[in-house]
């Protein structure tokens, strides 16, 4: 089950960052209603992600596997900050350029 947290973080990882490359792709369409729904979803989607790693390294701390915990933290933490700033660069792509389009 502890494997799932890490298939789960990946595909809400990418779900979040597919979730802005599709409201990007959408922009030249006259419908602009759920701009902010996906991007809401790309972030929680994130942040899911982001959970379920904090979750895992907990169950390695728990069940005491230091050498597990050891090889793999400094390859999360850099992974997990990618995600995040990558998230949040997209989003803010999204809301800068959705701002204008909704404000008319």
């Amino acid at each position: 089950m502890n494997g799932l947290l890490n298939l789960g973080s990946l595909v809400l990882g990418l779900i979040a960052w597919i979730l802005p490359v599709v409201n990007l792709m959408r922009y030249g369409k006259h419908d602009h209603r759920h701009w902010v729904t996906l991007s809401i979803m790309s972030i929680s989607a994130c942040a899911i992600s982001l959970c379920f790693q904090i979750f895992y390294s907990y169950h390695l701390v728990k069940s005491e596997e230091w050498y597990a915990l050891m090889d793999t933290t400094g390859a999360v933490a850099s992974v997990a900050a990618v995600l995040l700033i990558v998230t949040i660069i997209l989003n803010a792509i999204t809301l800068i350029i959705y701002r204008d389009r909704t404000a008319k």
